[in-house]
Parts: structure tokens; C-alpha cells; sequence
């Protein structure tokens, strides 16, 4: 890395502060980090440094050549960049000035102490310690442009092992900087740490990004907001702000332990006591009335609210009171707008809508709400998250507060917990904008054709007594093709790429059903699943389609898939058992929705299309965390182009040992 210079720092005075970034950014919500560049001619590149732990002696602002480094998750405040055009107290390079001199946050060691990765956290009047990024839960935005070029540097001082997914990023050649354990890398060990350099290719919108080993996201997860280029616009009116709205789930106990636990005995693992809207339960909840999301918006104003399921287990229904809500964009893919008074969003997925305010001081405030979608037969967090939706009074601020506390607070009405014809009709709302400047690249030609039943499942009991916890003394388990991954000890990427694959994977993924069965009818009586650690091999350049066909053992159930290192294009869906013969011709091939996690429906069936086109190895999972532990999961193998722009980057120095 070349040589850097510190900025002059100064402390943040908190009476000021609010000041200087509210003229800088118009984003609001969790801890922000923002990099808004005048237009370097050079790429721009952002370097974060996401302290598990306590920050080193040297974490501080740098600027170098004209591009920006940041060492940004180690700050106990926001660092926001913006032009100078829009930001009067910014300097040219996007650094907030205050009296000539640049200002960082946490410049003090005092405030040090506050960035630790494990933090003592209250929730329903329970207080545990949990993992963080810097002592934030959730942790903080990251917000960058298109084509912007990303170093984040994770240290880890906690004893759990630790990775980072930058979840729907492509990580083009790149999957070194992917995150998922044991696929892409070995975890970061206590007292390592690892930096995760890629670049924003194509990509603008809302993912975020969260731990990928373990359970450990539960608490381990932010925004990661990506601006259009520099001088592009929406395809839609530009909003007044952006409001990202992290859904998450609260667990009173040791999450890790319990998943060791259910992992020993076969059983599940305990539903959630509470969701969340970016990180606080609301008033819904015992103990919560003073830990609830409030968003003050101003009348005639436009609004995107960014919603993100960052949740372990459950798809939700969102709305909020008397609002209708704009859907514009899902996974960082923009779609063609269409109205809704309430969405579902699954785990790994996001959603952008669009917030008319009302045009007159309404005078009332609105709950916005969340509760589970439900599909299958297993407990579930029957609760229901709120946060509160308030107007600015345009009048006499001084008594606005009493005014306040005498306005009707209104309720919105979401679907039936078991709403899945609602579902239906929403999904299918989505559509790809298929524009010139947006077009929908969906391959019109299929190359390897690949059905996947999607299922739980059973597996034997290895306990002394030979009696689990799971369905008949077994215990659970869940597949694809009746393949129940196994996690490596080596990472499956690192093993392809120096030639050490055997005895880590095998190139033997079955890409049909070993045994057809009626999949959504009466199950099999054998409920056992096979177990391996087996990868599909695709040709660079592959026009792929994959059918995922849920199955009925132990329950029918939607499963939301995620596919690291692409966005696909969802063609086709419905219920009952795919027919090869009638299904396809009803396919969308013109503007189906793109994105990078589908839900396949309860009872039914889901078909995407992909390019191949990302040399490397990358994962496939149910998005449940549940139903990843239980080994609904498998992996993909893209092999070199013949090009060099079309091989794999060779691994960075600093690749974490097993």
C-alpha cells in the first residue's frame, strides 16, 4: 500500500456535530459512513477498517493521491463525504471542515474503549453481551458509489472465529472477497485480521453485508448503500432522503450456544423472542416503549426507504398506517414502479420503496409494522415489530412535543400470517425496467438445465443413547437433490485454485433427483438425506437454468435461496410439481425480476436463469439460518474463460489460514 499521511484531526463536539452532517447528508438512520466524490478522474477507492475488537493506536483518516482511505468501521461517530457543491462546510475532497481544520470522529483514545466487538446490549429488558462491529447493533452503513473500489481491513479480537459477506455484491473474478466461511476463506482467528478489497461492478442500490459463519449475523449486519455514478440519476423522482430500515431478530439467550446445542441433540433451535426494525423491538413489547425506531418525516416530501431482512428465519410482511408505499428497486436492481399498501421481504432480501408523505400536517402518527410470513409446520417468533412514523409540525415547534402526545396513533392491518396468495400476487408485481439503459440480459438460450428439490429431511442419530431430539428419534436435516452439505476444513475456493481439491470436494453434484418421487404430494417414508461436500462445474460463459422444486417432507415449506457471485432472473414459478413439458412456455423472458435471493413458494416451484460468467467457487443456501445449518446448501464451480479478463484474481497475501 503507498505511503499515507494523517489529516489533522479534531474532536467532534456533539453540540456541532449534528449540524455539519445534516448539511452533508441526506441519509438517515443507523451509523452512516458516506464516501460522495467531485469526480476524481483515477478510480475512487474507500478503505474501511472493521475493528472486532479495540481499534489499533493508528486507525485515523487518510488521504492519499487524490483518492480516499478511510479507516471507517472504527468510528464511534459517522465520517460522511459529500461534494463540495452540496456541502458548504465540505473541502474539496469531501472532508468536512469546521474553522480550517478537518474534522474525523473518535480522533480521541477515550473514545476507543467504546469500539469493541463484544458489547453489553439490552433488549427486553434482558442484557447479554453480543458480537458487534464496533460496538454498534446494528452495525454502521456503508455507503459508496457505482464503480467505487472498496478495502475494508476486519480485525477480530473475540474468541469466535469471524467472516465478513458483502451479501449480493458480484465480487467479479474476485471471490476472495466473497466472505462465507470454508467456501471463499478460512475464517479470521482471534487477533487476525483480513482486508476485503473489491470493487462495485454494475451495481447501485440497497445490500447490506453480515457475519457469514455461525450464527453469529444475528447481531453482525449493516446497510451497504450504493449511489448511482457520479452525474446518473434515479430512473424515479429523486427522494428528499433515504432511510435504510434493517429488519433483524432478537434472541434473550446465547445464540451460539444454542445452535451447539440443537446441533448436539438434533432438535430445532429456539424461535426469536422479538424482531426488530434497525436493531429496537418497539412498543409491542414488554419492556420496549423506549426502544422503538422513530422516523420524522416532513409533509410533501419523498422519502426511499431502504427495507432490508436482515432476520435469521423468517420472510415479513411490512407496512405502515394510511401510507401507500412505491416499490422501485429489489436486491440493487431497479423495477418497474408499481404501488403497494404492504411487501413481504425474505431473509438476504432487500426492497427500496418510495414515501409520499401527505401534503398537509396529517395530524395523527402511524405505526409501520412487521410480522412473519409462515409456511411450514416448525415454531415460529408469532410477534410483531413497530416503529413509529411521525410528522413535523410546521408550526410552533416549542409545543410541538404536547401537541404531540394527543394525536391518534393509527395501526395498519398486514395479511393473515398464512397469506401466501397474497405473496403470489406481489412477486409477481416484480419486473426488470428492460429499458436500454437498464435492459434485462436474460438468456434466451439454455446451455445446462438443473432441477433441484429444495427439502428438509433427517439424518441419524449419533448420540450415546441413539435418541435425538429431531422426527422420530432422528435428527433434522435439509438438502438439495437429497444432498446435505458438509462443511469443509479447508476452504473450497482456496482448494481449487492450488490443485488440493481432493479429499475437500468432490465435482459430483447430482443435477436431477437421484430417486423422482411426487415432491409436493405424500412424502417418501424414508426421510433420511445423503451427506457430502459436492460442487456443480460449469463451463466461463454457461447459460445456466436452475428449477427449484420445494418437496413436502416434513412439511412444505418456502425456502429463500441465495446465490453468491450473481443476480439471476426469476422466469417462471408455481405450484404443485414443475412439468418440463407445459411450464416453460409460459416462461417471462422479456422483463422478469432480477435479484440475487428468490423465495421458492410453499408447495410449488421457482425457475431462474443465469450467465455464468464469474470464474471461481460460490455458494448456494437457504437464507433460513436454520436450514443452512441443517445443510441446505451447495456450491458452484465456474472455471476460467480463456481470456485473461475471464480467469480468476490470484488470492491476496493476507487469505486466512485454516
Amino acid at each position: 500500500m503507498a505511503s499515507v499521511t494523517p489529516l489533522k484531526s479534531a474532536f467532534l463536539n456533539s453540540s456541532k456535530k449534528s449540524t455539519a452532517f445534516s448539511n452533508c447528508n441526506s441519509l438517515v438512520g443507523p451509523s452512516v459512513i458516506r464516501v460522495r466524490q467531485p469526480g476524481f478522474n483515477r478510480k475512487k477507492q474507500l478503505t474501511v477498517t472493521a475493528a472486532v475488537g479495540d481499534l489499533s493506536s493508528d486507525s485515523t483518516t487518510y488521504l492519499i493521491a487524490g483518492a480516499v482511505t478511510v479507516a471507517l468501521l472504527g468510528t464511534a461517530f459517522p465520517i460522511l463525504f459529500s461534494r463540495k457543491d452540496t456541502c458548504p462546510e465540505c473541502d474539496g475532497a469531501g472532508f468536512v471542515r469546521k474553522s480550517g481544520v478537518q474534522l474525523r470522529a473518535n480522533a480521541a483514545r477515550k473514545d476507543q474503549a467504546q469500539i469493541v466487538v463484544m458489547k453489553s446490549v439490552t433488549r427486553l429488558c434482558h442484557t447479554k453481551s453480543i458480537v458487534t462491529v464496533n460496538g454498534q447493533f446494528p452495525g454502521p452503513s456503508i455507503v459508496a458509489r457505482e464503480g467505487d473500489r472498496l478495502l475494508i481491513r476486519v480485525i477480530n479480537r473475540v474468541p469466535n472465529n469471524v467472516t465478513i459477506h458483502w451479501h449480493g455484491i458480484r465480487q467479479i473474478r474476485n471471490g476472495w472477497a466473497d466472505g462465507p466461511a470454508y467456501i471463499t476463506q478460512c475464517p479470521i482467528q482471534t487477533g487476525q485480521s483480513y482486508v476485503y478489497n473489491y470493487t462495485i461492478v454494475g451495481q447501485r442500490g440497497t445490500l447490506f453485508w453480515h457475519a457469514h459463519i455461525s450464527w453469529l449475523r444475528a447481531t453482525v449486519y449493516g446497510a451497504l448503500i450504493i449511489l448511482p455514478k457520479h452525474l446518473s440519476s434515479y430512473p424515479f423522482t429523486k427522494p428528499y432522503k433515504d432511510v435504510p430500515l434493517i429488519f433483524g431478530e432478537w434472541f434473550n439467550g446465547d445464540i451460539e450456544a444454542m445452535i451447539k446445542q440443537a446441533t448436539l441433540t438434533g432438535g430445532g433451535p429456539d424461535v426469536s423472542d422479538a424482531y426488530t426494525i434497525n436493531g429496537l423491538p418497539g412498543p409491542l413489547y414488554s419492556c420496549s416503549s423506549k426502544q422503538t425506531f422513530k422516523l420524522k418525516v416532513r409533509q410533501g416530501k419523498i422519502y426511499m426507504l431502504r427495507l432490508i431482512n436482515a432476520a435469521m428465519n423468517n420472510q415479513l410482511f411490512f407496512s405502515i398506517a394510511d401510507h401507500t408505499l412505491t416499490v422501485v428497486e429489489v436486491d440493487a436492481v431497479y423495477v418497474k414502479p408499481f404501488d403497494t399498501q404492504t411487501l413481504v421481504i425474505a431473509p438476504g432480501q432487500t426492497t427500496n420503496v418510495l414515501l409520499n408523505t401527505k401534503p398537509d400536517f396529517p395530524h395523527a402518527i402511524y405505526f409501520m409494522t412487521a410480522r412473519p410470513y409462515v409456511t411450514g409446520f416448525a415454531n415460529f417468533d408469532n410477534s410483531m415489530v413497530a416503529g413509529i412514523l411521525e410528522y413535523a409540525s410546521p408550526t410552533n415547534p416549542n409545543h410541538q412535543a404536547l401537541r404531540m402526545k394527543n394525536l391518534p396513533l393509527l395501526k395498519p392491518t398486514l395479511p393473515d400470517l398464512y397469506d401466501t396468495e397474497f405473496v403470489t400476487k406481489f412477486t409477481s408485481k416484480l419486473r426488470s425496467l428492460a429499458t436500454p439503459q437498464y435492459p434485462a440480459k436474460v438468456p434466451q438460450k439454455v446451455d445446462n438445465q438443473i432441477y433441484f428439490t429444495i427439502g428438509l429431511g433427517t439424518s441419524p442419530c449419533n448420540s450415546r443413547d441413539k435418541t435425538c431430539q429431531g422426527p422420530n428419534g432422528a435428527k433434522y436435516a435439509a438438502s438439495i437433490n437429497n444432498v446435505s452439505f458438509v462443511q469443509p476444513n479447508m476452504a473450497l475456493l482456496q482448494a481449487y485454485f492450488t490443485g488440493q481439491s481432493k479429499g475437500v470436494y468432490t465435482p459430483y453434484f447430482p443435477t436431477s433427483p437421484l430417486e423422482p418421487f411426487d415432491y409436493t404430494g405424500n412424502p417418501p417414508s424414508n426421510t433420511f438425506v445423503t451427506s457430502g461436500t459436492k460442487l456443480i462445474v460449469l463451463k466461463y460463459k454457461t447459460n445456466v437454468e436452475v428449477v427449484m422444486q420445494d418437496t413436502s417432507i416434513l412439511g412444505a415449506e418456502s425456502h429463500p435461496l441465495h446465490l453468491h457471485g450473481f443476480n439471476f432472473f426469476v422466469v417462471g414459478q408455481g405450484f404443485g410439481n414443475f412439468d418440463a413439458g407445459k411450464d416453460p412456455v409460459k416462461f417471462n423472458l422479456v422483463d422478469p425480476v432480477e435479484r440475487n435471493t428468490v423465495g421458492v413458494p410453499v408447495g410449488g416451484w421457482v425457475a431462474i436463469r443465469f450467465l455464468a460468467d464469474n470464474p471461481g467457487v460460490w455458494f448456494m443456501h437457504c437464507h433460513y439460518e436454520v436450514h443452512t445449518s441443517w445443510g441446505l446448501e451447495m456450491a458452484w464451480l465456474v472455471l476460467d474463460g480463456d481470456h485473461p479478463n475471464e480467469k480468476l484474481l490470484p488470492p491476496p497475501p493476507d487469505l486466512p489460514k485454516c
